[in-house]
C-alpha cells in the first residue's frame, strides 16, 4: 500500500486512514465493473463490495426456499433476515458459499426481477451504507452514486458498446457460455432486456450522476481502464484535499 500525503501534510496510508471513504463504480452488466472495481480496491487497499452479488444472493435464497419472485413483502423479509456477506470476493448466505451459484442466466434474471423492488432495494441499500461505515470501500453497482452513495468521493461510471458487453460476458468464465454466434445472440439479448429493466425500474434506476466521470471501456484492454480510473480517483481526492466520510 503505497503511502502519501492530504492536502494538509499529514501523512497517511490508503483507505484505512480514511483519504477515500467510497468510491462508487456503476454501469451496466459487462461494462468491467467488477474486474475493474476490484483491482482499485486492491491498489488503494479499500473493501471492494459488489452490491449486484447482494441481489443475486436474495434471488438465490428465494429460489432455493421456493419463495415466488412476485412476493415481494416476503422477499423484503428474506433480505431483511438473511446473513449475507461478501469477503475478498466470496459471497456467503448464513455460511453457506454461493459464490458460483448465483452466477447464471437464472439468476441474473431472478437478480433483475429482485431490483425492481422498491422495499428490498431500501433494505439492501442500509446494508450497503453499512459496509461504508466499517471503513474506506470501493463499491460497484448501479445506483451507488444517485443513490446509496450521492456523496461519494469519487463517482466512476463505466460503459460499453453492448456487441463488446455480451461478447465478454459470453465469456466469462463464472458464466462459462463460450463465443458462438447463438450464445452471442442469446447473450445480446438478455443484457438488452437486463438494461431496459435497469433503466425503467421506479426504484433507483440505472443513471449516470450528473457528478460521475464516465470511461467508456470499448476496444480496452482491462490493465488500460484500471490505469484510467486510478487516475481519476486520485486526481479527484487531490482536488478535494482529502476526504472525510460522506452523509
Amino acid at each position: 500500500m503505497h503511502r502519501r500525503s492530504n492536502a494538509a501534510g499529514t501523512v497517511t496510508t490508503g483507505c484505512q486512514a480514511r483519504i477515500i471513504p467510497v468510491i462508487a463504480i456503476d454501469g451496466p452488466s459487462g461494462a468491467g465493473k467488477g474486474s475493474v472495481s476490484r483491482a482499485v480496491a486492491r491498489a488503494l487497499g479499500c473493501r471492494y463490495v459488489d452490491t449486484g452479488a447482494m441481489y443475486r444472493a436474495v434471488a438465490w435464497l428465494a429460489s432455493d426456499r421456493g419463495l415466488a419472485l412476485d412476493d415481494e413483502p416476503g422477499v423484503r423479509r428474506l433480505a431483511e433476515e438473511a446473513e449475507l456477506d461478501q469477503d475478498g470476493g466470496t459471497v456467503t448466505v448464513a455460511g453457506h458459499d454461493v459464490t458460483t451459484l448465483i452466477r447464471n442466466a437464472t439468476i441474473d434474471a431472478a437478480a433483475a426481477r429482485v431490483a425492481r423492488m422498491p422495499s428490498v432495494r431500501r433494505v439492501l441499500v442500509g446494508r450497503q451504507r453499512a459496509y461504508a461505515a466499517l471503513g474506506g470501500v470501493v463499491m460497484e453497482g448501479r445506483d451507488i452514486g444517485t443513490t446509496v452513495f450521492p456523496n461519494a468521493d469519487v463517482k466512476i461510471y463505466l460503459d460499453a458498446a453492448p456487441e463488446e458487453r455480451a461478447a465478454r460476458r459470453a465469456a466469462d468464465p463464472a458464466h462459462g457460455l463460450g463465443r458462438n454466434a447463438s450464445t452471442l445472440s442469446a447473450v445480446a439479448s438478455a443484457l438488452e432486456a437486463r438494461d431496459r429493466s435497469d433503466r425503467t425500474r421506479d426504484s433507483s434506476p440505472l443513471v449516470m450522476a450528473d457528478d460521475a466521470v464516465c470511461v467508456d471501456t470499448t476496444g480496452l484492454v482491462l490493465e488500460t481502464v484500471i490505469e484510467r480510473v486510478l487516475a481519476i480517483v486520485r486526481r479527484r481526492l487531490s482536488a478535494r484535499g482529502g476526504a472525510g466520510p460522506p452523509v
